[in-house]
């Protein structure tokens, strides 16, 4: 009689054909050709969703339909043309695009009617082990979910699927292994302070707007005069689109005479224009190094000769979130830099400083990285927890535009003292 063992199915080569071939359960499945990547890919995958079931034999169809990377195509191009505003992608299409290449890589050839809450489970195993955080995978595992539940809309698969599908519960808090980060907290106004000593005219005024007002990064950077209502004492700015305006939400801006004064200057222009502009900072930028340049003009490089005539990225009209935020984090470096055998030398290149740092020293200063920059949204955080604190809750659900208290208790810190002050006394 032979030993039970607890190894798994060998990944085996089945000469007649070359190809790779593991057998489950009794049944021979052909993985393409033999050590390929996309072999072993398919073995990984079919072996963890045996091993996740228990190691039972499993009932397969026969019958061969539409499959799960054939949906993803689908899908993708009824994203592209759905998840845009104002001409350009929302953040979600990008998400959707993480979720799909990691669904097609564990997946793509499975038939998507069988493809059920098994799979799901062997997917969120996958992105355990690939060192996601718990709401990452929690966020990719429901971009999955609402992709085949298209899939049924669109009477591709049977709406079994997705039935199936919702019965896999995201992971919970404290009870799995992945990681969680902590909430996002305020930056602290002196930080702030060191910061701007190193940013652009444009971003300092972008960065003391928003901390003034608690507007979100999107909004500081689409202002333009023409949104602007001027009539009153405190001036009023409507978005020409916002985060909730699918819900048929309206969102106004309050800005008070500290915000007043910061962007009166950037209103002398064409209403329509965007109020910071990077094209505005670079030229500015431009102009300030000429001023203190040394050398005599007949002498040396002209001013803009060494200018390229077709930059890779050329400065552009408005910033985005993407270039706001890179901004920040450059000051931050320059205010914050990094110590010993991290710090960038003179005269060194980046890409030279990157070749001399050891993969632990490049890990080291990714942390430092971390844990020296701060973010756009923090500086919301910080105007909601100061509204909070002198106003109250309410305050600060509409000044921030939430429409629940509960999403602005997620920014706006508690007044801990006043809790420490009252248990003083109370207790």
């Amino acid at each position: 009689m032979p030993r039970l063992t607890k190894s798994v199915p060998k990944y085996r080569l089945h000469r007649a054909t070359g190809q790779a071939v593991v057998t489950l359960a009794g049944r021979d499945h052909y993985l393409g050709p033999w050590k390929s990547k996309a072999s072993l890919i398919e073995y990984d995958r079919l072996v963890g969703e045996w091993l996740a079931a228990g190691r039972p034999a499993r009932s397969v169809q026969e019958d061969l339909g539409i499959t799960v990377s054939e949906v993803c195509l689908r899908y993708w191009k009824f994203a592209k043309g759905y998840y845009v505003k104002n001409g350009r992608p929302t953040g979600t299409l990008a998400g959707i695009r993480v979720a799909i290449r990691f669904l097609r890589t564990t997946y793509g050839h499975t038939n998507a009617a069988e493809f059920g809450p098994l799979a799901l489970r062997s997917m969120q195993n996958k992105m355990l082990e690939a060192g996601q955080s718990r709401r990452y995978i929690n966020d990719n595992i429901d971009r999955i979910r609402r992709l085949f539940t298209w899939a049924v809309s669109e009477e591709l698969i049977p709406g079994s699927v997705t039935q199936a599908l919702r019965s896999v519960p995201g992971l919970r808090k404290g009870r799995t292994a992945a990681k969680e980060y902590p909430p996002v907290p305020p930056v602290p106004d002196e930080i702030v302070e060191r910061t701007l000593q190193h940013t652009p005219k444009a971003v300092s005024d972008m960065i003391r707007f928003q901390r003034l007002t608690g507007c979100r990064p999107e909004e500081v950077c689409m202002i333009r005069p023409c949104d602007i209502d001027r009539s009153e004492d405190v001036w009023s700015f409507r978005p020409e689109s916002h985060k909730t305006e699918h819900h048929g939400r309206s969102r106004i801006i309050f800005i008070g005479p500290k915000a007043q004064a910061v962007l009166q200057p950037y209103l002398f222009r064409a209403p329509a224009r965007h109020c910071f502009s990077p094209k505005d900072s670079e030229e500015q930028r431009r102009k300030e190094r000429h001023a203190a340049r040394k050398t005599p003009l007949n002498q040396g490089n002209r001013p803009g000769k060494k200018r390229k005539r077709t930059p890779a990225r050329p400065p552009k009209d408005e910033y985005t979130t993407a270039s706001y935020r890179r901004a920040i984090h450059r000051a931050c470096d320059k205010a914050f830099p990094p110590q010993g055998e991290l710090a960038k030398r003179d005269g060194e290149t980046i890409k030279g400083w990157q070749a001399r740092l050891s993969e632990e020293q490049a890990q080291e200063l990714k942390e430092w990285r971390e844990q020296n920059r701060w973010s756009p949204n923090q500086l919301r955080h910080s105007a909601a927890t100061e509204v909070r604190k002198k106003f109250g809750l309410e305050a600060a659900q509409v000044t921030l535009g939430h429409a629940s208290a509960d999403v602005s208790q997620i920014y706006a810190e508690r007044d801990m003292a006043k809790a420490k002050e009252t248990m003083r006394q109370v207790g």
